[in-house]
């Protein structure tokens, strides 16, 4: 059995995805393991999965701190917990990736980027974008994370139609779904050695 890869995720409210993460490895349909959830918020429900599960749980408010001096705290986290890989599942703040993690931070996005993507566009905010522009394709993204939005290398996309009555409310439950299926997939292209991901990203 190959080894499976620790992963550390960072949150920042209800914990949709890191619950689909658990899910998919207590399946056995991924080979990972959640070591380590950071959070930089108290209170949401992704803490309350996280410690069901098992798994332990750190708050790191920025408050005052620098934008530098929050991600150094963030970062010792994941390197004292041992992961090969950092997830951001619904964690709504920009970090500044260290040089030992450069490669090694991904990001779910709710669209089709680099459409609807950067700052401001987050959770519903992309869905009413896409159904107010009049879109008929949406999506998600999972990509390397840089120290700019939603902006590094696209690993991997997923499709889903815009209907003609389409709210932002049901479009957004189609591109969870196809979140909960994408999410996984990419995060299985990474070996415990962290070979090299995808030269370019693939769409469904």
């Amino acid at each position: 059995m190959s080894t499976p890869l620790r992963l550390a995720v960072l949150l920042s409210g209800s914990g949709r995805t890191l619950d689909n993460l658990l899910g998919e490895i207590a399946a056995g349909r991924l080979a990972a393991r959640v070591d380590a959830v950071v959070s930089n918020k108290s209170g949401v429900r992704g803490l309350t999965i996280a410690g069901r599960a098992g798994v332990p749980t750190h708050i790191v408010p920025r408050r005052d701190l620098s934008r530098a001096d929050w991600s150094r705290q963030i970062f010792a986290i994941c390197r004292r917990a041992e992961a090969d890989l950092v997830v951001m599942a619904g964690f709504l703040q920009l970090l500044e990736i260290p040089d030992d993690f450069t490669g090694r931070v991904i990001n779910i996005h709710p669209a089709l980027l680099p459409a609807f993507g950067g700052k401001g566009f987050h959770g519903m905010h992309v869905h009413r974008a896409v159904v107010a522009r009049g879109c008929t394709v949406s999506g998600c993204t999972v990509h390397l994370v840089d120290n700019e939005y939603d902006h590094g290398h696209i690993l991997l996309q997923k499709t889903v139609p815009v209907l003609a009555d389409d709210t932002a409310e049901s479009l957004a439950a189609r591109v969870f779904a196809a979140e909960c299926v994408a999410l996984p997939e990419a995060i299985a292209t990474f070996g415990p050695e962290l070979s090299s991901p995808p030269s370019s990203g693939s769409a469904s």
